[in-house]
């Protein structure tokens, strides 16, 4: 396995050195001096799109390391996103021998197992395929794990886990989090995903929860026909979701249907806490009566109570359009940063809030908060702990499928709607009285609380005790750069006198050699002043920029997803590129291998 690990991580190596080079030459022109040098958008998606290719290459572990980093705007630029987003899990399935012996070696002779078995894959992925075959007269679909795939994942992670610390250098501190911990979250949803035993599990718990949905079809699994790298399932047939011009040929109400797909998710999360996370088109179908059918449980997650609660929270602050109660949200669940400017992020919420319900947003206000983001000194405070990034591929996708079957998509109101059906959320004169009387009750508990503790300070300030303690957070290591600064600046000085006095006393030599010494140490103080990543470093803004500075971007952002992004993906990052799944049928680039705002409660 190590020797594995280690061609195969010569092989990365070569695929990504030309990136990693330009990067390094970012920081520094000449790799190991030199000024940094600013990237444009554009060249920022050539390098995405040479990145896709890689991944491309490399196979089924780096097409599934691809999938996972389109929705994870906390670690990637906005253009990779975008780029990312386009990548389907299809690859050609592997030759049908190797199939048989899977097949065989499981569930013993086909002929005798099967009535009938087509050798054709009807579908192939980057961990399985899958083919059509008989059992009793019935159609059922048969996923067969790829041979030797197991091998090939454990020698990539090894190989991913290697590349993390080397990855480390060429990123700011903002995105070490999220980077430190993805390693870790991608090897447990692979492995995961390559036990079938999980995902046998994982269908039939949620397709217990909604046995009584007549809106929803989920598979039934045939137990004596699975295995760990065998899975056999019930064979639903349906039409792709987003092929629009079938649909509307079937007569299918598209908007009911995006209501249904974003009820059905909203149920998984908050309800039952279990739920499908891999919603891309090619997993979702419909019958000619609308039902919608779920393919493909290999990726699916859980939600904790707290969890759930927290997002329960997060969609009432939406829904009321309170901006602090959604900050909160994200604070509790992790995923914002306690010390991050509120007033700065509140306007971007704000923002995210009216565009997702068509609101028309002015030029100047977009303007003004890039700005304030710009020019405030802070680390960008959004990050994406392991427990929410299923949490958040949902969520993006599913939107962006809702908006690709109806363009005036409002999830905003889909979701006030439901959290009102449930009982998490009240409309109406009772629940304005039962706010007015919670917000009685604390004024009262404070005003008793407050006089012990104030008699208690001002005693302690009488008696001299009162000592305030505070400290302070230099995450950009700002106190670090001024001291060098004074250091540079002290040694410039003692360099330059020293230089006038060896030089009144005709030591020319020493002379020279203290102007040296002050030439180099005045162009290290220089060059502290104009490095970007010292005080004037400025975090990432996206949510494309807010459509790329309302409209500069629209063309390209428009052209390369085909959908919209959503506030949905605030959940876990409101500011961040809720870019989801395209809404072409075959959404990978040419040329390459396939590899709601409602009434206050």
């Amino acid at each position: 396995m190590n020797l594995r690990s280690y061609r195969r991580f010569v092989i990365v190596a070569y695929q990504f050195l030309p990136l990693l080079v330009a990067y390094a030459r970012d920081r520094n022109r000449f790799l190991l001096f030199g000024s940094s040098r600013d990237v444009d958008s554009a060249t920022r998606r050539e390098r995405a799109a040479s990145l896709l290719d890689s991944l491309l290459t490399l196979g089924p572990t780096f097409i599934k390391l691809g999938q996972l980093l389109s929705t994870r705007p906390d670690v990637l630029p906005a253009e990779y996103i975008v780029e990312f987003s386009k990548l389907q899990d299809e690859v050609p399935p592997a030759p049908w021998t190797e199939a048989q012996e899977v097949l065989t070696d499981d569930l013993g002779s086909i002929e005798e197992r099967f009535e009938t078995f087509e050798r054709e894959a009807i579908s192939g992925a980057s961990l399985g395929q899958v083919y059509r075959a008989e059992i009793d007269g019935e159609a059922v679909a048969v996923k067969v794990r790829r041979p030797e795939i197991e091998a090939l994942v454990n020698a990539d992670l090894k190989v991913i886990r290697w590349s993390v610390p080397l990855l480390m250098r060429f990123i700011g501190e903002a995105r070490s989090f999220s980077l430190e911990n993805l390693a870790d979250e991608f090897a447990k949803t692979i492995r995961e995903e390559m036990d079938y035993d999980r995902e046998r599990r994982m269908l039939q718990e949620i397709r217990g929860n909604f046995e009584n949905n007549r809106d929803v079809v989920i598979p039934a699994v045939i137990e004596s026909h699975s295995t760990p790298r065998v899975l056999t399932m019930e064979y639903v047939p349906g039409t792709k979701i987003t092929r629009i011009e079938e649909l509307d040929a079937m007569g299918i109400d598209r908007t009911r249907l995006a209501e249904t797909l974003q009820r059905v998710y909203l149920q998984m999360i908050i309800d039952d806490g279990v739920f499908h996370a891999d919603p891309h088109p090619g997993n979702l179908a419909v019958q000619s009566d609308g039902t919608l059918v779920f393919y493909d449980f290999g990726m699916s997650g859980r939600v904790d109570a707290y969890v759930q609660d927290r997002i329960v929270d997060f969609y009432i602050g939406i829904a009321n359009q309170d901006i602090d109660a959604i900050l909160d949200s994200l604070i509790a669940m992790g995923t914002l940063s306690p010390t991050a400017d509120r007033e700065v992020m509140g306007n971007v919420m704000e923002l995210a809030i009216e565009d997702v319900r068509g609101e028309e947003i002015e030029q100047y206000r977009v303007q003004e908060v890039i700005d304030q983001i710009e020019n405030t000194i802070y680390d960008f405070p959004l990050r994406l702990p392991s427990n929410l990034a299923l949490v958040l591929r949902v969520a993006t996708v599913v939107e962006g499928v809702c908006v690709t079957l109806d363009p005036e998509f409002d999830f905003i109101e889909i979701a006030t709607d439901y959290l009102i059906e449930e009982g998490y959320r009240e409309e109406g004169i009772e629940q304005f009285f039962e706010e007015r009387v919670t917000e009685g009750r604390q004024a009262v508990e404070s005003s008793i609380r407050v006089p012990p503790k104030l008699e208690s300070a001002l005693d302690r300030i009488e008696r001299e005790d009162f000592r305030i303690e505070a400290e302070l957070e230099d995450t950009n290591d700002i106190f670090d750069k001024l001291a060098r600064r004074l250091v540079y600046g002290l040694l410039m000085t003692a360099g330059v006198l020293s230089t006038a006095v060896l030089y009144a006393f005709g030591n020319l030599p020493s002379a020279l050699a203290a102007l040296v010494f002050s030439a180099v140490v005045g162009g290290l103080l220089y060059r502290s002043f104009r490095d970007p990543s010292g005080l004037g470093a400025q975090p990432q803004f996206t949510r494309q920029n807010l459509r790329e500075r309302q409209g500069m971007g629209e063309g390209a952002a428009d052209g390369e997803t085909g959908e919209t992004a959503g506030v949905a993906s605030a959940m876990a990052n409101p500011a961040a590129d809720a870019m989801g799944e395209t809404s072409e049928d075959d959404a990978r680039p040419e040329g390459r291998s396939p590899g709601g705002d409602r009434d206050r409660r």
